[in-house]
């Protein structure tokens, strides 16, 4: 019976029950948690439903780092999952955002100790673990909470680590041996790890000379299936290129890099050490990340031409060095990459000198260059000259992203002449271009 006292008719009342179970799938794929486990309860059916496993193969678990009422049951909730779903996983994210005080991290250790053991005893199926940002060097991370914390990810991994094919532990921020410590449980009673994915960006603590570590060369060589490495260049050593070369030649494709202006970066690294390497692993690509590490003395002693770099992305933020010249980078060192070069982005402060001809030149000379993106003090009219070579074919650009500098509050003027910039190339915009340009005060 209906509200207004109808008999609901047999067809009506089977419906939902005939749906078939990709569509069921589908529609509990879109549901919370908590509606979820409310969706179960109706019908025998619903509650299978609930426990397929594609339902639950990626999960991304957030805790706040902040005390509040509203999260406090994300620890409780976390753990409740790995519990009830955590054998259907494969691909776990977890996030710690910004602790706040010991309490909070205390209570995140033991979160992560239960959840941890839990997967460890019901999961053979993880193929993927991203744990970032955790900062471990902070004050808020006591060390008996901190070395709590590693002892169990380590366990973890050495129970896990042939499973596992992807691993990123950017931001926890180790020492060398912590560090080495947790990469070397990958391989623990193995002479090898076949992780084809690894992300250790910022995974040792600012201020370490990691590539003068044996301990570091070491655990990397128990690698021998990587074809995605992302890490900082203070962990970039002879040793480090000649281990990729002999372990990991066949697979390598792409290895970014991040150097920091806080990271030690005056090693010496040969270019027969990266020319071997580029020789070896035929499919190599090289993208390099600058943190205000902008001095043409110190990028030319980085970028070796024997380096196969596919992108470079130089920022220093708003910081504004009047000494510091972008001239010789864009004229001297850059264009030695002209024949490997895709993707190039800038951000810097050149307020006390103007850059648009060598920038023009230098997308010019890049002839595989297709994504470009620039925050930086520009002539409006150094947009309208690039369109002009992109339609006549003297470039390749599939991306133009462009933020204008200007000493002024009011941009006006300046929005008034790219928006007829557009219209002028609309057509060619349209059809071909990511585009995005505006003007910006930068006061």
């Amino acid at each position: 019976m209906d509200e207004e006292g109808e008999e609901i008719q047999p067809q009506e009342q089977s419906c939902w029950a005939t749906l078939p179970d990709v569509c069921l799938r589908r529609i509990f794929w879109w549901l919370g948690d908590r509606d979820r486990s409310r969706a179960a309860l109706v019908c025998r059916k619903w509650n299978q439903i609930m426990y397929s496993a594609d339902l639950w193969r990626y999960r991304t678990i957030t805790f706040s780092g902040r005390p509040s009422r509203v999260h406090a049951s994300e620890f409780e909730s976390a753990l409740w999952y790995v519990k009830k779903f955590g054998r259907y996983l494969e691909h776990l994210e977890i996030k710690f955002l910004n602790p706040y005080n010991a309490v909070l991290t205390k209570k995140f250790q033991v979160t992560m100790r239960g959840l941890l053991s839990c997967l460890g005893k019901s999961n053979n199926r993880l193929k993927s673990l991203s744990i970032q940002h955790l900062e471990l060097d902070r004050m808020v991370w006591r060390n008996s909470i901190r070395g709590s914390l590693i002892k169990s990810l380590s366990f973890f991994l050495k129970k896990m680590g042939k499973h596992l094919d992807h691993l990123s532990l950017k931001g926890a921020r180790l020492t060398v041996e912590q560090g080495c410590h947790i990469l070397n449980s990958l391989s623990y009673l193995r002479n090898e790890n076949l992780a084809s994915e690894l992300n250790i960006e910022d995974f040792f603590s600012h201020h370490l000379a990691v590539y003068g570590s044996s301990q570091f060369n070491k655990a990397m060589a128990t690698f021998h299936n990587l074809t995605f490495l992302t890490l900082n260049y203070n962990c970039v050593s002879d040793e480090l290129l000649e281990t990729l070369s002999e372990n990991n030649a066949g697979t390598l494709r792409t290895m970014n890099i991040k150097c920091h202006v806080h990271d030690p970066h005056g090693q010496v690294v040969w270019g027969m050490s990266w020319a071997k390497l580029a020789r070896e692993a035929t499919n190599l690509k090289v993208n390099f990340f600058f943190e205000r590490v902008m001095k043409y003395e110190r990028l030319a002693r980085i970028l070796l031409q024997e380096i196969p770099v596919r992108s470079i992305s130089l920022r220093s933020c708003y910081f504004s060095d009047p000494d510091w010249s972008m001239r010789p980078t864009l004229t001297d060192l850059l264009p030695i990459f002209r024949n490997t070069l895709q993707k190039l982005t800038f951000e810097f402060n050149n307020n006390h000198e103007s850059l648009d001809e060598q920038l023009h030149l230098l997308i010019l000379a890049c002839r595989k260059l297709f994504y470009f993106k620039i925050w930086a003090f520009l002539d409006v009219a150094f947009v309208e000259r690039i369109l002009k070579s992109q339609e006549e074919r003297q470039c390749s650009l599939r991306t133009l992203k462009v933020r204008i500098y200007t000493n002024r509050y009011e941009t006006n003027e300046e929005d008034r002449t790219l928006r007829e910039i557009y219209r002028k190339y609309r057509k060619l915009i349209d059809s071909e271009l990511n585009y995005f340009v505006i003007a910006y005060p930068m006061m």
